[in-house]
């Protein structure tokens, strides 16, 4: 390289390596950080996934909170009648504790029902048992009119009446007397549990549904004797199991057993006339 005089001669030569560039003082250098995609998947996590996999978190935590009304922050008071999470201990049964309450119900002289039931009552076995008569109930009822029909050479119409008509008979039997039972009790001062007298009323009806099956006997006689052993057992089962308890409600213990004893039979009874009753 020479100077000379206002000029300057740059020699012609090889220039090797890279011209460190002029930064200018208006610019803003942006660096970026050396990448690894030549690897897949990276060797190290980047940004705020880990190597664990977790899910990115929101620097405020707002997505983390658990929402009202969600399982991790239950409603309080009467709010949570309305929720799925306060009936979830109803239905905390399993097979083997249906059936063994269900064989309980079958042999009603026991008594022993309520004691075992205290702690866990269950509507599950309450709900699948109504639920089994009122289908058991139209289909019975439909077929011994048809056979009635048939035998007599009668022109037969299905009647779509007696599915509703058994809904509304078992659900609301089993809702119905058992609440008014528990304010019956309340009142004189001998209250019992909504729940238990729930699932006693559901259980009891569950010797229903082999009477119903058993009376596709053309037999009227048999059909009575039936929904009486039927209603009988049920009726049994009811009464032993709360009268120790409505004992303590005083002297007209006796009424309200005797009361309970003779809804059952009523139940066996209506049972019998509008479903066994043949009209041609």
């Amino acid at each position: 390289m020479m100077s000379g005089g206002n000029y300057t001669t740059i020699d012609n030569q090889k220039i090797s390596g890279s011209v460190p560039a002029v930064s200018d003082p208006g610019q803003v250098t942006v660096k970026f950080a050396d990448s690894n995609l030549e690897t897949f998947p990276p060797s190290e996590a980047q940004g705020k996934i880990s190597g664990a996999s977790r899910p990115p978190r929101d620097a405020d935590e707002t997505f983390s909170k658990p929402v009202p009304g969600s399982d991790e922050s239950p409603p309080s008071g009467w709010l949570r009648s309305f929720t799925v999470a306060a009936y979830k201990p109803y239905f905390d049964v399993d097979t083997s504790d249906v059936l063994e309450r269900i064989k309980d119900s079958l042999f009603p002289f026991n008594g022993s029902f309520s004691e075992k039931v205290a702690s866990n009552p269950d509507l599950y076995g309450p709900f699948w048992i109504c639920t089994t008569l009122i289908f058991v109930a139209a289909s019975i009822g439909t077929f011994v009119t048809y056979v009635a029909h048939k035998i007599q050479k009668k022109e037969w119409d299905y009647d779509i009446n007696l599915v509703t008509w058994s809904a509304g008979l078992f659900y609301g039997y089993v809702t119905i007397i058992p609440l008014g039972l528990y304010i019956i009790l309340k009142y004189f001062s001998a209250p019992s549990g909504l729940a238990q007298l729930l699932c006693l009323y559901g259980y009891s009806l569950f010797i229903f549904i082999p009477a119903l099956c058993l009376s596709v006997v053309p037999l009227e006689l048999f059909r009575w004797v039936v929904a009486g052993v039927a209603g009988f057992l049920s009726a049994t089962f009811v009464a032993l199991n709360l009268r120790a308890h409505i004992k303590s409600a005083g002297e007209r213990w006796f009424l309200i057993v005797a009361a309970i004893f003779l809804l059952q039979l009523a139940l066996a009874a209506v049972l019998k006339i509008y479903l066994f009753t043949v009209t041609v």
